[in-house]
């Protein structure tokens, strides 16, 4: 659960309704174990001060041919900058020539288990579903560059999440209503188990509209061919909301008297708010007076998601099951800072609005909860009904700089799909755990149990460490009741054999003002590379830990990709991280506490991970993957 002792900025609130526009965000060797240097600005970084990235595209260098154009096409459209030059202005990194990337490094980037595509840009997760012994996910997609524009709707399968086939692009900007784009949409199961799809199209003149789609054979499980309705566009924006405010349509959801209904991100000048809409035919709707929610100066809301989690059970539900032992999650991407923004709450069906528990931690709050603290942005879940789940995607954006996106020639990946349930122990936040099929890439192991005293660090032996997946939990013993903080103490990854590159992910443990301890799950990129044209962000946010648990963190690395899990899942941190020397044979992992005088006992193991088998479909032959069902 967040809160304001969290380590994120808090922006002041204003009018919602004033006219003011948008504004864009927010020496060791190994051996023997060795005493550390604590200098002062690590542990200064790591309590106050989390430099957050925005999960928007760095700029291109001076001299990229279309780099102009395609800024342009993004104002045109309405989309924010995909640029981190206010992050650049910032930096001092950025002062003199970009690092001059080659070919051996760029290569080791690439994900060995996360879904991306062969080649070019991808962003947000469109109408992830399961349909017929697959399971489909969408995206948005440049097919053209490694860059945003010319989106289309990329397509793939899979039997289990892990492994895919690329299958051909499932929509094509070829109607005047979506001629500027295919975005964003969600995919509804109609009661006798056909699928429809809405999706916002940008038209000719760059108006948000939405539209509707379906399979156009509903017996082929591959659902390679689809189908634009007629009548598109089924939805314009509304009196008072803007051509280019009104986008990401939700999956529908049942009424109580057997209507459908959506809700689509928009905004009233800095007001974020989602509009609702009902409907029985999914051709014509029928507006609601009410929004089912908005909260002031947050901005333009996209990529909203709306869902029941169960207050008893450990399963998902279906979008459509309300009562009395259901909350309701409204989520918004916020496009003004490019983070994931969630609450909880009930929704009244007969009025078709939702009320946060908390409203000190509302959707859109700078200290309200997150899914992720690091890069993650536009999510979207389903309700996976073959395995009784609801399973959250997200896009995982880049940190270095476009141009070296475009000289590696791919730019974002997926994280891996995770489960979201309510914290049956806290029932204020969300417990996100990597889907169980994950596992089936697991290879050989080890454990470890290691006692490590204040100001050491020790190495790991595991071999390479750019595939791997870590579980371990941590107790502690001294120090933090006599000097009011502990740690931060945890794991060295990508890490080269002079920690001369290093990712740090870890705990830290402090006292309060009411002397309460307080813990922080931490991701620290600031010498994760020696690269000039990257962002190197510390990352973390408070994690909630109750009495008698231990402290347990998972991590994922996956080259270019780290995925953290603090405390079973209740706070994740995902980062971008690219370095130049630990890579391939020579990446390192170390455990480290930075203590002043307190004792860390880590109990822990370390898998090596496999590569999933990720390739285009070209024949019947290629329905037959691994599966780990």
């Amino acid at each position: 659960m967040a809160s304001s002792e969290s380590l994120l900025p808090v922006t002041s609130q204003h009018d919602p309704l004033s006219e003011s526009s948008s504004n864009s965000i927010p020496e060791t060797r190994r051996g023997k174990p060795i005493h550390l240097v604590v200098y002062s600005g690590f542990l200064l970084i790591a309590l106050y001060i989390t430099l957050i990235v925005t999960h928007t595209r760095p700029v291109r260098t001076k001299g990229a041919n279309d780099e102009k154009t395609a800024a342009s096409r993004a104002r045109l459209a309405g989309v924010s900058e995909k640029s981190n030059d206010h992050i650049w202005k910032i930096s001092d990194d950025r002062e003199g020539e970009a690092f001059a990337w080659n070919n051996t490094m760029l290569s080791w980037q690439r994900t060995a288990f996360h879904f991306q595509p062969e080649k070019n840009w991808m962003n947000d997760p469109d109408g992830p579903l399961f349909y017929k012994g697959w399971y489909h996910f969408f995206y948005q997609y440049n097919p053209n560059a490694a860059v945003w524009g010319d989106i289309v709707w990329g397509h793939a399968v899979s039997k289990d999440l892990i492994h895919w086939l690329h299958l051909p692009f499932a929509m094509v900007p070829d109607q005047w209503y979506d001629a500027n784009g295919v975005w964003t949409g969600s995919a509804t199961f109609l009661d006798d188990g056909s699928i429809v799809m809405l999706y916002t199209g940008s038209t000719d003149k760059f108006v948000q509209v939405q539209n509707l789609a379906y399979p156009e054979d509903p017996n082929d499980p591959l659902l390679l061919k689809w189908t634009k309705f007629s009548g598109n566009p089924v939805l314009e924006p509304p009196p008072g909301i803007g051509d280019k405010d009104f986008r990401d349509p939700t999956t529908a959801w049942k009424t109580s008297d057997g209507k459908w209904r959506i809700t689509i991100g928009s905004k009233i000048n800095r007001t974020g708010i989602s509009l609702v809409y009902d409907t029985v035919d999914f051709k014509t709707y029928e507006k609601h007076d009410i929004l089912l929610h908005h909260v002031p100066n947050t901005g333009m809301w996209e990529c909203v998601d709306f869902y029941p989690v169960s207050k008893t059970k450990h399963h998902g539900l279906d979008t459509s099951v309300n009562g009395p032992d259901v909350r309701h999650i409204v989520k918004a991407s916020m496009d003004d800072t490019r983070i994931d923004h969630f609450a909880i709450g009930t929704y009244y069906d007969s009025n078709g609005t939702w009320v946060p528990d908390n409203p000190s931690i509302d959707v859109g709050i700078s200290t309200g909860l997150r899914y992720d603290y690091g890069k993650f942005y536009a999510s979207k879940t389903f309700y996976d009904q073959h395995k009784g789940r609801r399973i959250l995607w997200g896009w995982i954006g880049e940190s270095d700089s476009e141009a070296a996106d475009v000289q590696k020639g791919w730019s974002s990946v997926q994280a891996i799909p995770r489960t979201v349930v309510l914290d049956k122990k806290t029932r204020k936040n969300l417990i996100q755990w990597p889907v169980k099929e994950i596992e089936s890439l697991r290879l050989r192991s080890k454990k470890f149990h290691k006692k490590i005293g204040p100001g050491t660090v020790v190495p790991v032996d595991v071999g390479p460490a750019d595939q791997i997946d870590i579980e371990a939990d941590c107790e502690t013993s001294g120090g933090a009741t006599l000097r009011g903080a502990l740690g931060p103490f945890g794991f060295s990854i990508l890490a080269d054999q002079s920690l001369s590159e290093q990712t740090l992910v870890y705990f830290y443990v402090t006292k309060g003002k009411d002397s309460k301890l307080k813990t922080f799950f931490c991701t620290d990129t600031s010498k994760s590379t020696m690269a000039n044209d990257v962002v190197k962000p510390v990352y973390g946010s408070f994690v909630p830990v109750l009495k008698g648990e231990k402290l347990t963190m998972r991590i994922l690395v996956d080259h270019s990709i780290v995925e953290g899990f603090g405390q079973g899942g209740r706070t994740c941190i995902t980062s971008r991280v690219y370095p130049t020397k630990a890579i391939y044979g020579a990446t390192k992992l170390f455990l480290f506490n930075n203590a002043i005088d307190a004792t860390v006992t880590a109990s822990f193991k370390v898998w090596q991970m496999n590569s999933a088998f990720i390739h285009p479909y070209s024949s019947v032959d290629d329905l037959v993957v691994p599966s780990s069902t």
